[in-house]
C-alpha cells in the first residue's frame, strides 16, 4: 500500500490509479488505463497484472469494469514512431485520465514520472504491486491490450500476434524478416535483428 505520510490523505479523498501496457513490443499500440476504485472494492482480486494468471486477470477486469470508474486509452504505432515510446505512453495516460467521468483529487502513476495533468499527481515506483488503484489500472491496460492484439491476429494471422502480443520474440522477428513489417509495426523499433557480418 502507499507509504504512510506520503501525502495527507484527508486532502485526497478520490484517488485515480494510472498504468500502461505495451511499452516493450515491436508492434501494436501502447495502452493506458485510469481507474478510480469504489469504496469497498474487493482488493484481494488485485495484484500487478503480470503476477496474475490470465483467468485471475479476466475475473479482476470484469469486477473493475462493473463497479469502478475507468477509462482505457491508446497511443498508436505512428504516434510511437513520432513521439518515441515515452512520449506516446504519456499521451495515452493523459487520454485515459481525460476519459474519466469523475474528477480525482490525486492521480497515482506507476513508475518514476507522470503525464502532465492539471491536478495533483504522484509517481509511485512499483505502484502496480503496492497501490490498489494502480494495480487495477495495470489489469485494465494489460487485458485490453492483449485483447486488441488478438484481434490484430485476425487481420494479420501470419505474424502470430495472438501468441506473442507483439513482443520481440524470435517468432515475431522471423515473421517480419520473412514478410516485412506488418501495418501495425513500430517502424522506429529494431523489429528485425540485423545479422552480424
Amino acid at each position: 500500500m502507499i507509504q504512510a505520510g506520503l501525502f495527507p490523505e484527508e486532502e485526497f479523498r478520490v484517488l485515480c490509479g494510472i498504468d500502461e501496457a505495451g511499452r516493450g513490443p515491436l508492434a501494436g499500440p501502447v495502452c493506458a488505463a485510469a481507474v478510480i476504485l469504489p469504496d469497498g472494492f474487493p482488493v484481494g482480486l488485485l495484484n500487478d497484472s503480470k503476477r496474475l494468471s490470465q483467468k485471475a486477470r479476466e475475473l479482476a477486469y470484469a469486477a473493475i469494469a462493473e463497479s469502478a470508474e475507468w477509462c482505457v486509452a491508446w497511443a498508436w504505432p505512428s504516434e510511437i514512431d513520432t513521439l518515441n515510446i515515452l512520449g506516446a505512453t504519456m499521451l495515452a495516460m493523459r487520454r485515459a485520465w481525460e476519459g474519466l467521468g469523475q474528477p480525482a483529487d490525486l492521480v497515482l502513476v506507476d513508475g518514476n514520472r507522470t503525464p502532465d495533468l492539471p491536478c495533483a499527481r504522484l509517481a509511485v515506483v512499483k505502484g502496480d504491486a503496492t497501490v490498489p488503484a494502480i494495480m487495477a489500472a495495470s489489469i485494465m491496460a494489460k487485458v485490453s491490450r492483449d485483447r486488441a492484439m488478438e484481434r490484430y491476429d485476425w487481420l494479420y494471422p501470419d505474424y502470430g500476434y495472438a501468441q506473442h502480443k507483439g513482443y520481440p520474440t524470435a517468432a515475431h522477428r522471423n515473421a517480419c524478416r520473412r514478410l516485412g513489417p506488418s501495418p501495425i509495426q513500430r517502424m522506429s523499433f529494431n523489429y528485425v535483428e540485423r545479422k552480424k557480418s
